[in-house]
């Protein structure tokens, strides 16, 4: 898809209108309701195939069709991110009424780097068309290795701070408590961070971990860099409103990482019978309808199955309370 400077231009500004309406809107720190945020994720998507559908109609089916592949490949990554989100706000004891701020500030972050790591992607692959061998084998390792942590089944599980963000806590201290939204005060003389500004560092940080995966998934659906850039856009900026509206849901989302893992798999093989063919090799290629397809069907029976999995956990954790009770009364009877 031949994209011009100008539209370029149209695109980020139009993007950065659209966060900034979402920050005027969220500017006054509260608790968000499950609706309010489930009217701004319904938003955020409907933007998402407005956009998609403005690509179907000047740029054809290929262009739109690859968009949407992207999308949803990056917003179900991104629920995963939404995992490490939660243990984030539970270890620097965030308010609910600054939770937002924070996500928003952390989003923002996080699609500054994914700008940084796409264009880095973009240059490699024009210039180097072996580096599909390397992606594909990356997300075939991840999505073994997802596996693997599934199978773990890790309780108690903790995020634990960076090297770099202790380094950055060292060289600027920290304030021992909130100080509402501020993100720098003064304390014995010193100019230090709030716990705010320290959490919304680390939300953002944590995404360059996520973009190692996202990122190579994204090429190798499509190696187009404005396709690979909205498709990341648009996925993150409605993050902030899915953690609020699933937040309570993603313990029940059990079978999660086994779907990614089977979509970083698809998405490996897809890459490597890719750079067979530019090697000259006659290989079979998996279309962006196929590929749409399976990342579909994959979720849906992910999210099925996970919620079918999580109610009979729940029944067998109250059946034996049940029948405790019974033999209670019956002893009292």
């Amino acid at each position: 898809m031949d994209v011009s400077t100008t539209l370029w231009v149209l695109t980020i500004v139009g993007l950065a209108a659209l966060i900034a309406v979402d920050f005027f809107i969220g500017r006054k720190p509260h608790d968000v309701s499950v609706k309010e945020a489930g009217i701004w994720t319904a938003v955020w998507i409907t933007l998402a195939v407005l956009f998609g559908l403005g690509l179907l109609v000047f740029g054809g089916g290929r262009p739109a069709g690859e968009f949407f592949a992207g999308f949803v490949t990056e917003k179900s990554l991104s629920v995963d991110n939404l995992f490490v989100f939660v243990l984030i706000m539970a270890k620097f004891a965030v308010p609910s009424q600054y939770q937002q701020r924070v996500l928003f500030i952390g989003v923002l972050i996080a699609l500054a780097l994914r700008a940084v790591f796409i264009a880095a992607g973009a240059a490699i692959v024009a210039s180097f068309s072996w580096v599909f061998y390397l992606f594909g084998a990356f997300l075939i390792w991840t999505a073994w290795k997802l596996v693997q942590e599934a199978r773990a089944e890790e309780e108690n599980e903790e995020y634990e701070e960076s090297k770099l963000l202790k380094a950055v806590e060292r060289r600027f201290g920290v304030a021992d408590r909130y100080h509402g939204t501020k993100l720098w005060i003064r304390q014995n003389g010193r100019r230090v961070m709030t716990p705010m500004l320290v959490v919304m560092l680390a939300i953002g940080t944590t995404d360059i971990l996520f973009a190692l995966d996202s990122i190579p998934a994204i090429f190798g659906l499509t190696q187009d860099p404005y396709i690979v850039f909205t498709a990341n856009a648009f996925a993150l900026m409605g993050l902030r409103q899915l953690y609020f509206l699933i937040g309570g849901l993603l313990k029940k989302l059990v079978h999660l990482s086994y779907g990614l893992s089977v979509i970083l798999g698809f998405i490996g093989v897809k890459l490597v019978l890719h750079a067979l063919h530019e090697s000259g090799v006659h290989v079979p290629e998996i279309s962006i309808p196929v590929s749409l397809g399976v990342i579909c069907s994959v979720l849906l029976i992910t999210t099925l199955t996970s919620l079918r999995a999580s109610r009979k956990q729940a029944e067998a954790e109250a059946a034996p309370s049940g029948t405790e009770d019974a033999a209670k009364d019956s002893i009292q009877a």
